[in-house]
């Protein structure tokens, strides 16, 4: 038996008297592409979180060095917590993922349109351009989805709108949803799909040139916060520590050297690590 199946054996029952408070994370789970049922993965989520705390009721039992009394309390509220936390990141978890999916679809995006028009105009069918590109891997998340039509048309029997609308329903991106939700239209009101794949081509890359180039521009305000924050104020700190340790040896119940090496090797590489991930978040992918 799977970890999944085993997981919901022992815990399937009971989350299903709270499987209607969690409905929401169904199409989480589908928009993220884990594929695992709702029912199996709250069921997991339990599984690990009971595995959490017990491995750190063990930990802390051993580790804290009190009265046995206090010992028992502080291990198990200890444990409680982190077995939360499990449960919070596995239910957080598909959002992050389907939110990096987004991210990686809309980065390729407007070369995939370009690439899909230019295709467009040897005059095959939809199909045939999806079926393409889900085998360029350079593009990503992007060719899964493609591969996901393809499979509803081949090994489902859908018809092509019915095969993409599918996909746009579950589809991370809403921009992705938009194109092919267009390309639908456009089909159905029979007009010219190589024209329609062209235009959307050229808007699209220009909106991310747009912002890329905004994103550059923002570099050059960012570089001067980092030359301040990271670069000037620490060593102006330890001037400080300096001054500060031939007029009071301790501040706070914290020698001056205990205070520089707190700031050298906690604070400072903190600061860097949290402004490395603040530049994660706001660049633009090429």
């Amino acid at each position: 038996m799977s970890l999944i199946g085993f997981s919901t054996k022992i815990f399937g029952g009971f989350v299903d008297r709270f499987l209607e408070r969690f409905k929401f994370l169904r199409k989480i789970l589908q928009k993220a592409d884990i594929k695992i049922p709702l029912r199996s993965y709250l069921s997991l989520s339990l599984f690990f979180s009971l595995l959490s705390f017990l491995f750190s009721f063990s930990f802390l039992f051993f580790l804290i060095k009190f009265q046995l009394f206090l010992k028992i309390i502080f291990s198990f509220l200890l444990s409680v917590l982190v077995a939360s936390l499990t449960f919070v990141f596995f239910i957080f978890y598909p959002r992050y993922k389907m939110a990096m999916r987004a991210k990686d679809i809309e980065a390729s995006l407007p070369f995939v349109i370009m690439h899909m028009g230019a295709v467009s105009e040897s005059g095959v069918p939809p199909y045939v351009i999806f079926k393409l590109l889900s085998r360029f891997k350079e593009y990503g998340e992007i060719s899964k989805e493609m591969g996901k039509i393809v499979r509803n048309i081949e090994k489902f029997g859908m018809d092509p709108l019915s095969a993409i609308r599918a996909v746009a329903s579950r589809t991370p991106s809403d921009k992705f949803r938009q194109l092919l939700e267009g390309l639908v239209i456009t089909t159905e009101s029979g007009g010219n799909v190589t024209l329609y794949l062209k235009t959307i081509g050229e808007q699209t890359l220009f909106e991310w040139r747009s912002r890329r180039q905004r994103f550059i521009q923002q570099l050059s305000t960012y570089a001067e916060i980092y030359t301040g924050l990271i670069v000037a104020a620490p060593l102006f700190t330890i001037s400080l520590f300096a001054v500060l340790g031939m007029l009071q040896p301790t501040i706070a119940g914290f020698t001056i050297p205990e205070l520089m090496k707190i700031s050298v090797y906690g604070l400072i590489p903190g600061i860097n690590l949290l402004f490395l991930l603040f530049l994660k978040g706001v660049e633009v992918e090429i």
